[in-house]
């Protein structure tokens, strides 16, 4: 990684050249925060899976159940920085706990859902933890690896989100065609607690940092590079939620396919981001925040084709695999925080999440709006081109920013 992709690295507790931990014991720490993101994974995403039938249960039309996964958005957009600060003096392992609790506890709650209004509240309460769960077990995870295996680290961690979509989406498509759709927030509410077992046996029990407080973590915020960072993630990746929050739409309406074949091409898009975040953790640890260009650039291109694949499932199949490959971003984008925010590691981490799920919010926003204006599910492909594309200029603005800040170089 060059002068040019970062800033020195200064958070000595968080990551460190040589582990203490052996293999087993750090594939069973990774393996904990993983259930994590396979829990937040399914609620994330299988929410849109089943978009179409809690709407019909709910009594609301489509685009205006899509308020649900922005309110979730929302709920992590806020929820990632208050918890991530005020949970700053509390050591890493019992904050994952108490953030998987009050996880587990809205997930129920969204399956009780006896109407629309209370649903947009359940889903506000549920997206709350989501971020600061992250960016805490990104820095669990880069903690117990050398430094230049961070990213893959922190890729291990998104594995278990990017499985969500391989595994769990389907799945709970599945159960939810059989049972209701109830069933696939009350899944996510047993994971939940699944996770919070896992994570008090095999965590690590560092302490917190002595000097950790809310003001210590507010540093991240004047901090240019830091928001640059977020941008990218906030528009870049609105582009995959514009077409997948109404993939399922897109898929009855435009490509004329049974609710049969939906776990499927779920699945397929599952497999493509799983595969994403291999490649995207093994070209951030070797090219650093350059990375995160060419798989902008990578999901502008399969965006574009979405809209003329939409009538043929074959080449629906090829397409999404493509779009879910986009998913890589976000291991290279989390380590580049870690190296740009100094001090204020927690709440850099977790304001991540919260930046992919304004990217979660805006994209199936402006997606609704293009396809309540008329212009069709294939305008789905459009809009995220347009955002995609957005991320990818904020993304030059912040690599030309820290060529420009870095300090010269001087003979010796």
């Amino acid at each position: 990684m060059s002068p040019a992709d970062c800033t020195t690295y200064s958070d000595a507790d968080v990551v460190s050249e040589t582990p203490t931990r052996g293999p087993l014991a750090v594939s069973l720490v990774l393996t904990a925060l993983a259930m994590g993101g396979f829990a937040i994974g399914i609620t994330e995403f299988a929410a849109m899976s089943v978009l179409p039938d809690f709407a019909s249960g709910l009594g609301v039309d489509e685009p205006t159940a899509g308020h649900a996964i922005s309110a979730y958005a929302a709920g992590v957009v806020v929820g990632a920085p208050l918890l991530a600060a005020f949970g700053a003096r509390l050591p890493r392992w019992i904050l994952l706990i108490v953030l998987m609790g009050l996880f587990a506890a809205a997930n129920t709650l969204s399956a009780l859902s006896p109407n629309f209004e209370t649903m947009l509240v359940f889903r506000f309460l549920s997206g709350l933890p989501h971020g600061a769960y992250f960016g805490v077990a990104a820095l669990v995870a880069a903690s117990i690896v050398p430094l230049k295996f961070r990213t893959r680290a922190v890729s291990t961690l998104l594995m278990g989100l990017t499985l969500a979509t391989v595994l769990g989406v389907p799945v709970v498509n599945l159960i939810s065609q059989a049972h209701g759709w109830r069933w696939a927030f009350g899944i996510v509410g047993m994971l939940a607690v699944l996770t919070m077992t896992l994570v008090a046996l095999f965590a690590p029990r560092d302490p917190a940092h002595p000097d950790a407080s809310p003001l210590r973590e507010l540093k991240a915020l004047k901090n240019r590079q830091v928001w640059l960072t977020l941008g990218v993630s906030a528009i870049g990746f609105g582009g995959m939620f514009a077409v997948y929050a109404y993939l399922a739409s897109t898929l009855r309406e435009v490509t004329g396919v049974g609710p049969e074949v939906l776990p499927w091409v779920f699945a397929v898009f599952g497999v493509g981001m799983f595969s994403g975040n291999l490649l995207g953790a093994w070209a951030g640890d070797r090219f650093g925040f350059k990375a995160a260009a060419g798989v902008l650039i990578w999901s502008a291109a399969s965006l574009a084709l979405y809209p003329l694949a939409s009538h043929h499932l074959w080449s629906m199949l090829v397409i999404v695999l493509c779009v879910g490959a986009g998913g890589g971003l976000g291991a290279i984008l989390q380590t580049r925080l870690m190296d740009v925010a100094g001090e204020a590691q927690t709440l850099a981490a977790a304001l991540n999440h919260s930046a992919f799920n304004t990217a979660n919010a805006l994209g199936p926003l402006l997606a609704g709006a293009a396809v309540a204006a008329g212009f069709g599910w294939g305008s789905t492909g459009w809009v995220a081109v347009g955002l995609t594309l957005g991320g990818l200029a904020i993304w030059l603005w912040a690599w030309l920013d820290g060529r420009v800040s870095r300090p010269p170089v001087t003979a010796a």
